[in-house]
């Protein structure tokens, strides 16, 4: 079942013993405090980890820049749903050096091929992350609005329990990567 963002907050708040919202326009404590937290608290999560569902990929389009580059030297546009970079590739293989500045990558290449973490729609999220961003909002909407410390560490903890087993169920969505030609097995014969 696909959550919307404020069902997940809805959710989250009555984890903790406060009153449900309907819209982050609602006039209460609750409203104000789950608008201003909840897209920071989602694009923390899906930083936190190299979420499988949530990677995409795409070539990059050449920036003009104004700063003086390296010879062979490119900037590459950042999509705008850009939340962490997983790699950077040219038709080559792996680029080994590149630094993000600003919205755009710089590297040594003419092309730029980015896997990266995604921001995505809100209800698109998986089970196992609902659940893991709930528990997580729970815990950051605990002292705001009930000034509870106590409670507030224990969703703390239930949070990165639920964050472990929704990084568990991620990892199993699809074959591990085989180690290839690594020197070491070819040693043993």
């Amino acid at each position: 079942m696909a959550l919307s963002d404020i069902a997940l907050c809805a959710r989250a708040l009555v984890m903790i013993g406060a009153a449900p919202i309907v819209s982050f326009e609602d006039d209460t404590a609750e409203a104000e405090v789950a608008g201003m937290l909840y897209p920071a608290i989602r694009d923390g999560m899906l930083a936190a980890y190299p979420w499988r569902f949530a990677a995409r990929g795409a070539w990059l389009a050449r920036r003009e820049s104004e700063e003086v580059l390296g010879a062979g030297e490119g900037m590459f546009v950042l999509p705008g749903d850009f939340i962490r970079l997983l790699s950077l590739e040219t038709e080559g293989g792996a680029v080994a050096e590149f630094e993000l500045v600003q919205g755009a990558v710089r590297c040594a290449a003419d092309r730029a091929y980015l896997r990266y973490v995604g921001r995505m729609a809100d209800g698109a999220f998986p089970a196992f992350f609902d659940l893991a961003l709930i528990t997580r909002l729970a815990a950051e909407f605990c002292v705001p609005l009930t000034e509870s410390t106590s409670r507030a560490e224990y969703l703390f903890k239930r949070a990165e329990d639920q964050f472990r087993s929704a990084r568990l169920a991620d990892a199993q969505q699809s074959t591990p990567r085989a180690i290839g030609d690594f020197t070491l097995i070819g040693a043993r014969g």
